[in-house]
């Protein structure tokens, strides 16, 4: 007995539309780039908050990190932000300006006037869409490539009156994160961080490549800032052969889980406070008497 086959036609709109990248779930928050026009018209102007990432997607993280490693996790703390509040992020800027790893291979826009000038025109034209509130999240360090995004921060809240607040990756900092490393001390490519790649992208961290390097391991015990690098000139007091400063060879993908959950936790923290910042009033014509 011959076994009847029924073909079933699909409509070519239909196989279009399931052949298609899953849209992603609804949520509470929403990626600007993911919005039609008059979709982001509406949410920008009422979002409590919008996101403005910067997280270098090439900068030199030791010969065992990828060099997207700040732009990942970027990523992931906005997604974690759209999932859970009401917050429109935009598109990333995925470079900066970054003169302590000048000398290694990676992306940069040199001249911090112009950066300056990049950021403060892509943050008013968010203004001038509708935002609210502004942060810039930064997954870098306040004193290296913050600082510029601090000095735009001061202008938008003094000219344009909007709130504005810069999350740095040692904002988000704790105890309870600082007691996960076992490392003598470190603060790239070192021990969590390779551990929160080794969670993020496992199959982009080579292990076997990293390296203990505490520079020229003298801990700075005097008040003031005094800006660090990596220097490639074997004549200068930061040289270094790796661009790591810590000892990556102690990370674990669980202490990586755990690092995030900590970072996460202080940026959704930092977002739902910054979020009822008083705004200023409109102003209203006077009515005649």
């Amino acid at each position: 007995m011959r076994r009847c086959r029924v073909r079933l036609a699909v409509p070519l709109g239909l196989a279009l539309v399931l052949s298609a990248t899953p849209l992603r779930a609804a949520t509470p928050g929403a990626w600007l780039g993911e919005l039609s026009w008059p979709e982001a018209e509406q949410r920008l102007k009422s979002a409590p908050v919008v996101v403005l990432p910067f997280g270098p997607a090439a900068k030199a993280h030791g010969p065992h990190l990828p060099m997207n490693a700040d732009a990942k996790v970027a990523e992931y703390l906005c997604a974690r932000a759209v999932e859970s509040q009401d917050v429109v992020v935009a598109p990333p800027i995925a470079h900066g300006w970054l003169p302590p790893f000048r000398q290694l291979p990676g992306t940069e826009v040199r001249d911090s006037t112009v950066f300056i000038r990049y950021v403060d025109e892509v943050a008013r034209s968010l203004v001038r869409s509708g935002a609210r509130r502004l942060v810039f999240l930064n997954t870098s360090i306040a004193k290296a490539g913050g600082l510029p995004l601090s000095i735009v921060a001061r202008d938008l809240r003094e000219e344009l009156g909007v709130p504005t607040l810069v999350v740095s990756w040692d904002d988000l900092e704790t105890a309870e994160y600082d007691a996960l490393q076992t490392q003598r001390q470190g603060s790239h490519a070192d021990e969590i961080e390779t551990s929160i790649h080794l969670f993020l992208q496992p199959g982009l961290v080579h292990m076997e490549k990293a390296v203990t390097d505490y520079g020229h391991d003298r801990a700075k015990d005097y008040p003031g800032y005094l800006p660090g690098m990596f220097s490639r000139d074997p004549a200068d007091p930061a040289y270094t052969e790796t661009g790591v400063f810590g000892d990556p060879r102690r990370a674990t993908a669980e202490k990586g889980k755990r690092a995030l959950a900590i970072l996460t936790a202080q940026w959704l923290k930092a977002l739902s406070g910054f979020s009822g910042e008083p705004l200023r009033a409109e102003t209203r014509p006077r009515q005649p008497k």
